[in-house]
């Protein structure tokens, strides 16, 4: 018994450090790819709001290629296919071996899958908000871009505030598929783990435990954002 956990320990003898060092990675993959999802889905979310056909109808296609294929495939796509992109540009002007990160990798291709879910979100909080917010705006003198910011921004915040939580408690769990190209966040060094001591068990409940602290600190972090967020509504 004291023997297996001493797997747990910090240092050469234990797998802990590698462990937090996993953890931390994940941790810090689903933050940077937090903004780039945020912008890029209210971006399709206004593309799907357009009056231009065209700017709809290809918000429209990126959000149904990009909800409809697996998260796993898009990241081999974006992995492999943005190295051999790059491998091909760079190769225009020099004879050099390239190899796209990891890490970026992983963030472009849960970032894509990212705003491709919050695009819906944005876009039934903007349903939610009357026609008369831009209406009464414009009579203002406010600018198209200056009653967004001013008056629909703060309102589209508060309305899919709940929708965008959910979205980020399943990005901190869709991390782990980035293991598949190398990086080495929590699943991946769990998974080192188990094969170097063969003890399974130990160390995926321990990987399970670390993930649902995880879950846990983020809804009560979004719980908080929410009520400030909300604080202005009538009970």
């Amino acid at each position: 018994m004291w023997e297996t956990l001493h797997l747990l320990a910090w240092g050469d003898g234990g797998w802990s450090d590698e462990l937090f060092a996993g953890l931390k990675i994940t941790i810090t993959l689903a933050l940077a790819t937090l903004p780039f999802g945020l912008v890029m889905g209210l971006l399709v979310a206004l593309g799907q709001i357009s009056s231009e056909p065209t700017i709809g109808r290809a918000a429209r296609i990126y959000t149904t290629i990009f909800r409809g294929l697996p998260e796993l495939l898009t990241i081999f796509i974006v992995y492999f296919g943005g190295q051999m992109a790059l491998q091909a540009l760079i190769g225009l002007f020099a004879d050099t071996y390239v190899e796209v990160n990891s890490f970026f990798a992983g963030m472009i291709a849960l970032g894509l899958v990212f705003s491709a879910y919050a695009s819906e979100v944005f876009l039934s909080a903007f349903r939610g908000i009357p026609q008369g917010q831009w209406e009464g705006a414009a009579a203002l003198g406010l600018s198209r871009f200056a009653a967004f910011r001013l008056v629909i921004l703060p309102q589209l915040i508060r309305l899919s505030i709940g929708g965008l939580g959910n979205l980020w408690l399943i990005l901190t769990k869709e991390t782990s598929l980035v293991s598949v190209i190398a990086l080495d966040e929590l699943l991946r060094q769990t998974s080192v783990a188990v094969g170097a001591t063969k003890q399974p068990i130990l160390f995926y409940s321990v990987a399970c435990a670390l993930y649902l602290i995880l879950s846990l600190i983020s809804s009560q972090g979004l719980g908080m954002i929410e009520r400030r967020v909300k604080r202005g509504e009538a009970r």
